[in-house]
């Protein structure tokens, strides 16, 4: 089934009425448009606007019409946009939520939020001058699609592609004018990405032009200074901005709070009560984690099964299970041939047990460019729901060249094989992959260009849980599904404990090597991660746990099936979880 095209509708024309000027019949009546069409030619005219504001947005969610221009990150530019965001904001309080229909009152919902998250952003987190990878992200974004994605004949995508090295001077004038004293360790992130932009620059793009020989010399002239531009940002990242980076990378208990409520679109949220559900969500997997491991014991383990009596008894029985599955390992030259086989073999279980549909439009596994390291060691980047050619990448990181060899080889100690088959069905089948394409069809432009974060991450631990449910790869997978349930709940407590509090590196690594049992190479990589994202890391937790809420009230409905659930489940595109009942038609 094609995707969708880009629909942004208009309001709707009315003809005059025929007849002779000295007609006395009256004219005809000219009847006020619904409330349902008001909205959608305002949602129309909004989705049109930001798409064109924000053209790297606009090329990831596949509508091209934008894909040679940067985005305005100025203070000039920063100031449109918030004149923008008022009057939308004041345009989209002037429909009364009773006039609309449910999904609309739900589509109302979602950009209100994405609304005052932007303007939160722009005001308070200020990214162009305090988180240096804004650039390196812009950038990436920019170049990426363009490079990788055969959404259009080379020849377009490369005319496209020399607009936007064109415009790679004026985005690093914007970087070294706005840049001010950030986080050391975001100036350390953004430096390593920029490297990897160089190296894209300087290496991979002439052989790519090679290609178009009638493009060459015009692609090459907009080369060569962007550049120049980059290299000089790696430079002014260097030796102006790094010996400055004194800014603290805590975000405060205030605005932690006020972060995560938009993360998670939920604007009662208690992030204490969150944390404390975490931790009882610690002990409980645990506990799981141990009967799931003294019953792989006769299977992989000398002697006899343990006895365990004491907490450290119970987490020695549970590491050495662990440590026994991280002997069966992969390495940089296999991990992502094994990776693809992992994905088909999670598909084929998912039609083999009818827990969904399934999607049609390919997947396919690569390594992580090095312009996007640094931030996880995987990542789903489907195409956006208004692209023709739809294709979507599982991108695996490996470990930083620069580690030591014992640390790069716990990274994959902890992406072992059973581990590796538990991220496949997180990223790619049926968690990312599957729920993204499913979004890309529902009908709202909307919520296709506003994903809800807590759904999309919440959907991908459930989809981990199911397969475990239904026995997918056996006691070892569910083994290692466990601990990445653990470390989700982990990193909602990382997450709470450095940002709203003073947790320290020690700490951090003594919580998720001694409590969630990771490899030091995974904490490491989590530590850097957690400092450098606020909030991003509880949506896991709490999608999920808002996920198995819903789960079980319908199961004690009459009537349910497994393939009916689910599906319904995601017909919604990524709403607000807290939107589902009604959008189910639950009261």
């Amino acid at each position: 089934m094609r995707l969708r095209p880009l629909a942004l509708p208009f309001l709707l024309l009315v003809p005059l009425a025929c007849g002779s000027a000295t007609s006395s019949a009256p004219p005809a009546a000219v009847m006020p448009p619904s409330p349902t069409t008001s909205f959608a030619a305002f949602t129309g005219r909004f989705l049109r606007a930001y798409l064109e504001r924000f053209p790297t947005e606009a090329t990831a969610l596949g509508e091209h019409a934008y894909d040679a221009r940067w985005p305005d990150l100025s203070e000039a530019g920063d100031a449109s946009t918030l004149s923008f965001l008022a009057a939308s904001r004041a345009e989209l309080r002037s429909f009364a939520p009773a006039s609309l229909t449910e999904d609309e009152r739900v589509d109302a919902s979602v950009l209100g939020n994405a609304l005052d998250r932007m303007e939160f952003e722009l005001r308070e987190q200020r990214p162009a001058e305090l988180v240096p990878r804004t650039y390196a992200n812009v950038i990436g974004d920019g170049l990426d699609p363009l490079v990788t994605r055969e959404f259009a004949p080379l020849e377009v995508r490369m005319k496209s592609l020399e607009g936007r090295l064109q415009g790679i001077p004026g985005v690093v004038a914007v970087a070294k004018q706005r840049l001010g004293r950030p986080p050391h360790i975001n100036t350390e992130t953004a430096i390593e990405q920029v490297r990897g932009l160089v190296g894209l620059c300087d290496h991979d793009l002439p052989e790519l032009f090679a290609k178009v020989p009638a493009q060459h010399a015009a692609l090459e002239a907009a080369r060569r200074p962007a550049l120049a531009a980059l290299k000089d940002l790696l430079a002014f990242l260097e030796d102006v901005v790094l010996p400055r980076s004194d800014g603290d990378f805590r975000a405060g208990r205030e605005r932690f709070t006020k972060t995560l409520r938009f993360q998670v679109d939920d604007p009662a949220l208690d992030p204490d009560a969150l944390e404390r559900d975490a931790r009882a969500t610690m002990r409980e997997t645990q506990e799981q984690m141990l009967a799931t491991a003294l019953e792989l014991w006769p299977t992989l383990m000398p002697g006899p099964r343990p006895q365990p009596t004491t907490d450290a008894d119970r987490k020695a029985a549970i590491r050495a299970v662990l440590d026994k599955l991280a002997e069966d390992r992969l390495d940089d030259a296999t991990i992502v041939p094994e990776a693809q086989r992992l994905l088909a073999d999670a598909t084929e279980f998912v039609r083999a047990h009818d827990l969904m549909s399934l999607p049609v439009e390919p997947c396919s596994v690569i390594v992580m460019p090095e312009y996007k390291r640094g931030f996880a060691v995987a990542y789903c980047e489907a195409s956006g729901p208004f692209e023709a050619h739809p294709l979507t990448f599982v991108a695996l990181s490996p470990p930083p060249a620069d580690w030591p060899a014992e640390r790069r080889l716990s990274q994959y100690r902890e992406y072992n094989r059973s581990m590796l088959a538990d991220l496949l069905v997180h990223e790619g089948m049926p968690g990312h992959y599957l729920q993204l394409m499913h979004k890309n069809h529902f009908k709202s432009d909307v919520r296709a260009v506003f994903d809800d974060g807590a759904f999309v991450e919440g959907w991908a631990v459930y989809g981990e849980w199911l397969m475990a449910k239904y026995g997918f790869g056996g006691p070892k997978v569910h083994l290692e599904q466990l601990k990445m349930l653990l470390r989700v709940a982990t990193n909602t407590v990382l997450d709470h404990a450095i940002h709203a509090g003073t947790m320290d590196e020690k700490e951090a690594l003594a919580l998720m090597e001694g409590e969630a049992f990771q490899e030091e190479g995974e904490a490491v990589k989590k530590w850097r991660r957690a400092r450098i994202s606020q909030g991003q890391l509880s949506t896991y937790f709490y999608g999920f746990r808002e996920l198995m809420k819903l789960r079980r009230e319908a199961e004690a409905r009459p009537g349910f099936a497994e393939h009916a659930y689910n599906d319904r489940v995601l017909a919604f595109g990524s709403p607000p979880i807290r939107a589902l009942r009604g959008e189910m038609g639950w009261r």
